[in-house]
């Protein structure tokens, strides 16, 4: 990982001197290599998910870690779509000219080598390679144990368009080894990694939190809520709330707890049950809720904690809109939450003190995500609020710094 490190950080003058115009044909190159190496990519990926079945994978991870010809076309297509978007470096920010004759830009730069940490998404590969070259950027890959023969391939066919444009491939890095070691390495190497990028469970994020020496941009962890207020339109709540538990189960925008306003719990409980189960989702409530549905198991302290990331759902019933902005700021992990209301009060209630990255009014948190935010491609979800926050696009894989320009100005006080 140090060579790698290096090497990335020596090829970056010359990718940053690029015209923007280059990087986004190399980038559209690499959406063509994607699509014209899908069959050599499969195969390594179903190497990936072979084993993954043997060691016990759960069906929501597999998921996130399957590739199919419609994955990959996707992946592809996320490339060209962010090689479309404004190249943002040198994009002047402000600027003023002072009374002095300075005049002061504040213009977008490259952040520098950026190394992703990340987990069970082949996919990811994609994205972070193509976000942060088009933002100027160097990138070193570590994906986890379970896709390395995924990823592997993946950033094998991206270099194939780097080369082909005479460019250095080594501001593309994957790091082969999956020894733990490699992680811990590449956490403190400060003079190479200008930043780092966790994305997965909770346990990788705070791996990297609690370690890190090179400064780190917090993601990935959804323990996201709906609360379904006493004015809502219920078949609209089972339809959200379905979407945003059944259609991806094991990503970071999927509803984990489900809040429901105890004057509507009697009418409202049962639908969702029926249309939850329906779907193979099973469910825990507390005690007021396992009152109305009896079939359920009781949810206990850890339930209201837990990104199960797969068909599980917790469900509370709350006097009132206060009682589940108080689970919400005690229990969620400042990702998306989503109240489902015809109250415009409680509705901007809820906007105003919910603190998270992304806050919704009659809509599934699963839209928290780059492409669906109009912003390409996002190579992960901020859960922080310095510097970046919620998906992250182009313009969060910069910096800025001050060009000052003067006709022999100097300072006399």
């Amino acid at each position: 990982v140090i060579n790698k490190s290096k090497l990335a950080s020596r090829s970056i003058r010359e990718w940053q001197q690029l015209d923007g115009s280059i990087r986004t044909k190399v980038i559209q190159a690499m959406a063509d290599k994607l699509e014209d190496n899908a069959a050599k990519i499969l195969a390594a990926n179903q190497l990936d998910t072979e084993l993954a079945v043997t060691n016990g994978i759960s069906k929501a991870l597999l998921d996130r870690l399957t590739l199919t010809h419609q994955r990959i076309a996707g992946m592809a297509q996320g490339l060209r779509d962010v090689s479309k978007l404004p190249d943002p470096i040198g994009q002047v920010i402000t600027g003023v000219l002072l009374p002095n004759g300075l005049k002061i830009e504040k213009v977008r730069v490259p952040i520098g080598v950026i190394g992703m940490i990340y987990e069970a998404r082949p996919n990811v590969t994609a994205d972070a390679a193509g976000l942060c070259l088009k933002a100027g950027n160097a990138v070193i890959l570590r994906g986890g144990s379970e896709a390395i023969n995924s990823n592997c391939i993946i950033v094998q066919v991206l270099r194939e368009a780097l080369v082909e444009h005479e460019l250095s491939p080594e501001i593309l890095q994957v790091i082969e080894n999956t020894d733990r070691k490699e992680v811990q390495q590449m956490m403190r190497l400060n003079q190479y990694i200008d930043v780092i990028i966790p994305r997965g469970g909770t346990g990788l994020i705070e791996m990297v939190l609690q370690n890190s020496t090179v400064a780190v941009i917090e993601t990935g962890v959804g323990n996201c809520h709906i609360y379904v207020d006493e004015t809502a339109d219920l078949q609209s709540a089972v339809e959200i709330i379905k979407n945003a538990k059944v259609q991806r189960p094991g990503v970071c925008n999927a509803v984990e707890t489900v809040l429901v306003n105890q004057t509507i719990a009697q009418s409202f409980l049962p639908r969702l049950y029926q249309a939850l189960t329906a779907e193979g989702v099973t469910i825990r409530g507390c005690k007021l809720t396992k009152s109305i549905i009896k079939e359920i198991d009781l949810a206990d302290e850890d339930d209201w904690k837990t990104e199960y990331l797969d068909l599980i759902l917790a469900v509370k019933t709350v006097s009132t809109t206060a009682e589940a902005l108080e689970h919400i700021d005690r229990y969620g992990s400042k990702h998306s939450e989503a109240i489902i209301t015809e109250s415009y009060q409680n509705a901007q209630e809820f906007l105003k003190n919910v603190d998270a990255a992304a806050v919704y009014v009659n809509a599934s948190t699963r839209f928290t995500d780059g492409a669906q935010f109009g912003m390409g491609a996002e190579i992960g979800i901020s859960t922080q609020k310095l510097h970046a926050r919620g998906p992250m696009g182009l313009n969060e894989l910069t910096t800025f710094k001050y060009m000052v320009y003067g006709s022999g100005n100097i300072r006399i006080e």
